[in-house]
Formats: structure tokens, C-alpha cells, sequence
């Protein structure tokens, strides 16, 4: 992967409101890996008597991570928006820890992208959550350009 296109993934990442807005933080990027750290806060708490984080929050997170994974494979050509996304729910995040994901872009075709990824707290033993999903493949301007000069 160039280190222009891992650039524009992260540039593109960290420009995404809800991204921002939920602390979100690209801690590795390149060749269909992606990892983002969410840290603790007291506006994401889903269960105000545990403290335990809204499961909304985890699932931007794997989303966002899922899609930077694959902006970041050295065949997806531009952008990408997520198909479908199933996160299955392990266990509550531990209160007060960092969220981190972690996606890896596993197999892509010419127009979708396919995806697994793993939350996990301090405990790297047991996930938070796990998902598998799929992404558009969006083509590049450059490709674009040449199906509509071909005429298909």
C-alpha cells in the first residue's frame, strides 16, 4: 500500500462527524488492516448503573474500522459505504477502558469487500464483539471513466 493512498484513508476517516464526535482514533492503517481505539467517556454510557458503554458506540466503531480496512486494501481503487455489518455482542465492555477494533479486509471482488473484525477492552483474552460485513467497492475515476469509454 502507498503511504499517499493509507493517508487519504486515515484523512478520510478522522473527517467523518461521528467518528470525531466518539473520539475515535486510527492507531494502525495499511494493505486491508485497520485499528481504531475509542476511549472511555461518560457521554457513551448505555447503562447509567454499570457505566457499561452503549453498544451503538461499539458498533460505529466496528463500522468505521470495517470500511477503513477496506479503503486501505491495495485493491479497493476509492471510497466504500458498508452493505450489511453483524456484530455479534460477547460480553459489556469493561468501564473506563479504551474500546480498540481491529478489521482486516479478508477478500475483495470488483465491487464488494468483505470484512472481519474484533472489539476488545484491556482484556485481549476475551472480545467485547466480533462482526463480519460487507462494503462496497466503489470504482476509481480512472476505472470509471474507462468502462463508460468501452461502453459497459
Amino acid at each position: 500500500m502507498t503511504a499517499d493512498k493509507a493517508r487519504i484513508a486515515k484523512q478520510f476517516i478522522e473527517t467523518i462527524p461521528h467518528s470525531r464526535a466518539l473520539g475515535m482514533r486510527i492507531t494502525e492503517i495499511g494493505d486491508g488492516v485497520a485499528a481504531i481505539e475509542m476511549p472511555y467517556d461518560d457521554r457513551f454510557i448505555g447503562d447509567p448503573e454499570t457505566g457499561v458503554i452503549h453498544g451503538g458506540a461499539v458498533s460505529a466503531l466496528m463500522d468505521t474500522c470495517g470500511g477503513a480496512a477496506v479503503m486501505s486494501h491495495p485493491r479497493a481503487p476509492a471510497g466504500t459505504a458498508t452493505i450489511n455489518l453483524r456484530i455479534d455482542y460477547m460480553r459489556p465492555a469493561t468501564p473506563g477502558q479504551t474500546i480498540r477494533a481491529r478489521a482486516e479486509c479478508y477478500h475483495i471482488t470488483r465491487s464488494v469487500a468483505f470484512i472481519r473484525a474484533t472489539a476488545l477492552d484491556d482484556d485481549s483474552d476475551r472480545p467485547v464483539a466480533t462482526a463480519t460485513g460487507a462494503f462496497t467497492v466503489e470504482p476509481s475515476r480512472s476505472d470509471a471513466a474507462k468502462t463508460r469509454k468501452e461502453g459497459n
